[in-house]
């Protein structure tokens, strides 16, 4: 990191963070993808009709090997964000959950998951960085100028729900703009520079908490348990697919169900980012591992950046060795942002999952739509980080 010192190298903004760079309204796709985006965009008044998958299957199989080896990697992203709602939407969106993909989604999904460099599911990334657009191209990414482009029911709460991801993830570029110049700082321990830097880090994690805390503003618990989650459940660890999901067609696979996690808020690359660079410890534990596991579901260029943090020398040692006035003191205070905002999230969990009723073929209240024992895991995560206190 101290020898890549731009964020660009990893596809990053100070303006956008982890966001896609691209603008979504400006991506053409080819002609013979447009049949699947019509009928993707079509899911919000398919899925009442109790018969989803009959429309689903009526779609022709398209190859897209040329595609995946000329189109830019937006194409590519934008495609996948389709092509993965449309997947989600055959497993779940009828009365029983099936087991598996027909050719016409599977195959799509797993030739464009190897350009993606990430697992052949919905992620996080189809699911909220690639999936936004600005209402006014001049304007600002934030809550009042932006709109979900894919959606499964639509609604104000499905929209809010990811436009408030959406926001969080720009406003964490700020956040993302100061790493190079701290680790950098820290490296010379340089006292002043890092207080500095932690300081602006302070100030864009309010930023942040801010937005987090508007999410009951237009996404209500019930709603969004019984409208929104359902759609965004993942076939490993989940009861109602013990055998997993075959992808018919995907020779690869040799017809053998597979066992993805489902998109969760924790395959952002914000959090780790940042107990990377303050050098949060986790205990290795079964819940350390969830949190391994879900690496390799984020963008190839968004890991390498985690990685090279980590990899980066130690901010915390730095910080304790230092005989700057207020370092310490602008160490905790990121410290105690990262931990409120741990906590906010463990209460929404609470309120919007596990607070819930049961029921249904997904995974219970308790239990992630990643498949992970959610409560515990954000508790022990919450208090490991505020264990790290200087």
């Amino acid at each position: 990191m101290t020898n890549k010192p731009i964020l660009a190298d990893y596809h990053i903004s100070r303006s956008l963070g982890f966001l896609s760079e691209f603008d979504a309204q400006h991506v053409t796709l080819p002609r013979e993808l447009e049949p699947a985006v019509c009928l993707a965009k079509r899911m919000p008044q398919l899925i009442p009709t109790g018969r989803v998958r009959a429309h689903i299957d009526q779609l022709g199989l398209v190859d897209l090997t040329e595609f995946c080896q000329q189109a830019h990697a937006s194409a590519v992203k934008m495609a996948m964000v389709h092509y993965t709602f449309m997947a989600q939407t055959y497993i779940w969106g009828q009365t029983e959950a099936v087991h598996f993909l027909p050719p016409c989604l599977a195959k799509p999904i797993h030739q464009l998951s190897k350009v993606t460099g990430q697992p052949p599911i919905l992620t996080y990334s189809n699911y909220v960085l690639d999936n936004w657009r600005k209402i006014d191209p001049n304007g600002e990414v934030d809550l009042s100028n932006i709109e979900m482009i894919q959606s499964f029911l639509g609604g104000q709460d499905e929209a809010w729900f990811v436009l408030i991801h959406v926001a969080i993830e720009a406003t964490a570029g700020k956040v993302l703009a100061e790493f190079p110049g701290v680790i950098k700082a820290a490296s010379r321990h340089d006292g002043s520079t890092m207080e500095a830097g932690l300081l602006k880090i302070v100030d864009g994690w309010a930023e942040i908490n801010s937005i987090f805390d508007r999410m009951p503003e237009r996404c209500d618990p019930y709603v969004y348990f019984h409208r929104v989650r359902p759609w965004i459940h993942g076939f490993k660890d989940n009861p109602g697919l013990p055998s997993g999901v075959v992808y018919r067609g995907v020779d690869e696979f040799s017809g053998k169900g597979q066992f993805f996690r489902g998109q969760t808020g924790s395959q952002s690359s914000i959090v780790p980012s940042m107990d990377a660079l303050l050098k949060v410890n986790h205990a290795a534990d079964p819940l350390r591992a969830y949190l391994d596991e879900l690496h390799i579901y984020r963008p190839p260029n968004h890991r390498r950046f985690i990685e090279d943090v980590h990899a980066s020398g130690d901010l915390r040692a730095a910080v304790v060795a230092s005989t700057q006035g207020g370092v310490k003191e602008a160490y905790n205070e990121c410290l105690e942002k990262l931990a409120a905002f741990r906590t906010k999230h463990l209460e929404y969990a609470a309120s919007y999952i596990n607070k819930q009723g049961k029921g249904g073929t997904g995974n219970s209240t308790e239990v992630g739509t990643g498949g992970t024992p959610f409560m515990k895991y954000l508790k022990k995560h919450r208090d490991e980080v505020n264990r790290q206190m200087v």
